[in-house]
């Protein structure tokens, strides 16, 4: 049995292909989609209908975990009182708002109601796997190498699940943790599909396979022509839609996490998202505080 597990496609169909046509090169005989097919770029549309559509592809079938921005988009068009009230009249929000009216339109935007927050992977003589796209009950709890190893153990379950494997913080990630009884625990991440944070902007997924001796996991990289995507963040109307889709399009561009640690900034210093601190921000933090050069992809 071999699975391919990708997500944070983020909006981005040509990432996506090329992980797809990745995939079937090696033999994936089924998908998991571990979260945020949508939102950041501007093909949240097309990358969602390519998904549900990809059955018949895979022998095993596909299978979703719920990301933390497949559900912030129904949240968001139902003005829901989970999120912050002021959030719906900050301009900073735009490109949030067109995704969603874009996945409204295409009658994609409840897609993702029944997605479960995790899904657990069974093999004859082999550990449970546990997949999920931050952890079973928080979404945007990333897993990584630098987990807390108490954490680990909680979620194995005390040594029921021998493989953890997470998404969300958009790089990849393999540490193994021993649990206290002696039994160890691998520790997967994904990666990003559609939009790294590691300074490599190629596409990431996973390859996992099960053998008679054990889940055998393999960290791809995948590399595709970015000029389509970052032409479509113009053509589509979604740069227009303010600042947070020009930091989505440059972290595109960098393959460096920029949104996140600009939000934590303007945060801390109890400031607006506006052009004005943004610019500020990148002057104060010069681009290599986010990661090594950017390769070539």
């Amino acid at each position: 049995m071999r699975l391919a597990v990708l997500a944070d496609i983020h909006g981005n169909a040509d990432a996506l292909r090329a992980v797809l046509h990745d995939a079937r090169a090696q033999g994936a005989e089924g998908l998991i989609v571990n979260g945020d097919v949508v939102n950041r770029g501007p093909d949240s549309v097309e990358a969602l209908e390519t998904l549900l559509n990809l059955p018949a592809s895979f022998p095993l079938g596909v299978r979703f975990t719920l990301g933390n921005h497949d559900d912030l988009l129904r949240l968001w068009q139902a003005r829901s009182g989970l999120l912050p009230a002021d959030w719906f009249t900050d301009p900073f929000w735009g490109a949030t708002a067109w995704s969603a009216e874009q996945l409204e339109r295409a009658g994609l935007l409840h897609a993702p109601a029944d997605w479960p927050m995790s899904l657990t992977l069974s093999a004859p003589g082999l550990p449970d796997v546990l997949i999920s796209h931050g952890t079973p009950t928080e979404y945007r709890e990333g897993i990584s190498e630098r987990t807390a190893p108490e954490r680990v153990t909680e979620l194995a379950e005390s040594g029921r699940f021998g493989l953890l494997i997470g998404s969300h913080i958009h790089r990849p990630a393999d540490a193994i943790f021993k649990l206290a009884g002696g039994q160890s625990v691998r520790v997967l991440n994904t990666g990003a599909v559609g939009a790294p944070a590691d300074g490599d902007p190629r596409a990431a997924y996973l390859l996992l396979t099960a053998t008679p001796h054990g889940w055998q996991a393999e960290l791809r990289r995948v590399s595709y022509d970015r000029a389509g995507i970052l032409h479509r963040f113009e053509s589509s109307g979604l740069l227009d839609m303010g600042l947070s889709a020009e930091i989505f399009r440059d972290e595109l561009v960098t393959a460096r996490s920029l949104y996140t640690p600009y939000w934590i900034w303007t945060e801390t210093q109890q400031l607006p998202r506006t052009a004005a601190t943004w610019a500020e921000f990148l002057r104060q933090h010069p681009a290599d505080r986010f990661g090594p050069s950017v390769p070539k992809a």
